[in-house]
């Protein structure tokens, strides 16, 4: 992804921007996470990503192919390998139709199986870890965490090389979130795949992404390799995502509010986006969109980080 914008445009009024120019790179073999507070454009970016909604600028690339905005016309062959997986099972999968005969659709629609159907079909729910038995069933018949894996099993019917999965865990309780998580995980090691991990639940994804992007009001702020990026953030928006998280072990250390709410993006503030909140922003701050700061396979995105300091405790490694 290079400086992608998104406007959602409204009547009489000027279009609220949900991304504001992001640059996003998914390597190959790697699972990406991506979080933020809620409204700050991650599901836009997911739906950006693979096509369901149009940029206003700025470009998607997978695999060398421009990623279009999907219309009536069927995808190319190489673009159907790029999937999505979203946020509620329930209203993604069809409830007329048994699961069954809605996988066996995703198998002929992706052109990559031409042999048994119903073989390929035991395959996929054998994948996510469901009985053959479950085909002739209908989603309804199945718990919230079951139906997710039903729409890992459709995703996967492509035979991806990437899959965008936007919140597959915050429709789920705390049990089923585990093991949706780690299944993505394991699916990904198992099948080579890449994979983008959006969630608002920093826990999660520290333990299931090798990189970690941090997202706010339409922007990424910070991007680095997920264990030097909790253990020495250098952005003040991660530090104070990260000091939320709640911590076991540690008596009387209660986790850091970050005070504020997230701006009106159809009115973001002026120079970085995050100053309004920020505990350490100075004057320029105020007045000055920040440039990018950089370190090895890291970036940030703040007039005040400061690499040499941040850094000093860690090895940044790439995963």
């Amino acid at each position: 992804m290079r400086d992608v914008v998104v406007d959602y445009k409204r009547a009489g009024q000027p279009p609220v921007r949900a991304v504001a120019g992001v640059d996003l790179d998914v390597p190959e073999g790697t699972v990406v996470g991506l979080v933020g507070e809620t409204g700050c454009g991650k599901s836009t970016l997911a739906r950006a990503m693979v096509g369901l909604v149009p940029l206003a600028s700025g470009t998607v690339t997978f695999d060398g192919a421009e990623v279009a905005p999907i219309g009536r016309r069927s995808r190319s062959p190489e673009l159907r390998r790029l999937q999505m997986v979203f946020q509620d099972p329930a209203s993604s999968l069809n409830p007329r139709r048994k699961v069954g005969v809605q996988l066996q659709t995703a198998v002929d629609l992706s052109g990559s199986d031409r042999g048994d159907r119903g073989a390929r079909v035991r395959e996929l729910l054998d994948l996510v870890g469901l009985p053959a038995a479950a085909a002739e069933r209908f989603p309804h018949e199945f718990s919230g965490g079951q139906r997710q894996r039903i729409s890992i099993a459709r995703a996967l019917a492509a035979r991806p090389r990437l899959i965008v999965a936007d919140e597959p865990i915050a429709a789920l309780d705390a049990s089923a979130q585990a093991q949706i998580a780690n299944l993505l995980v394991e699916l990904s090691r198992e099948l080579s795949l890449s994979l983008v991990f959006i969630s608002h639940d920093l826990s999660i994804v520290r333990q299931v992404a090798d990189v970690t992007a941090v997202m706010y009001l339409g922007k990424v702020v910070e991007s680095a390799p997920t264990r030097p990026l909790w253990e020495a953030p250098g952005h003040p928006y991660t530090r104070a995502l990260t000091g939320a998280v709640p911590r076991v072990g540690r008596p009387g250390d209660l986790p850091a509010e970050l005070p504020g709410d997230v701006p009106d993006p159809a009115q973001p503030p002026s120079g970085c986006r995050f100053h309004p909140r920020c505990p350490v922003a100075v004057e320029r701050c105020r007045t000055e969109d920040p440039v990018a700061v950089t370190a090895p396979g890291r970036v940030s995105y703040c007039w005040l980080t400061d690499w040499s300091t941040t850094t000093e405790r860690i090895p940044v490694e790439r995963p």
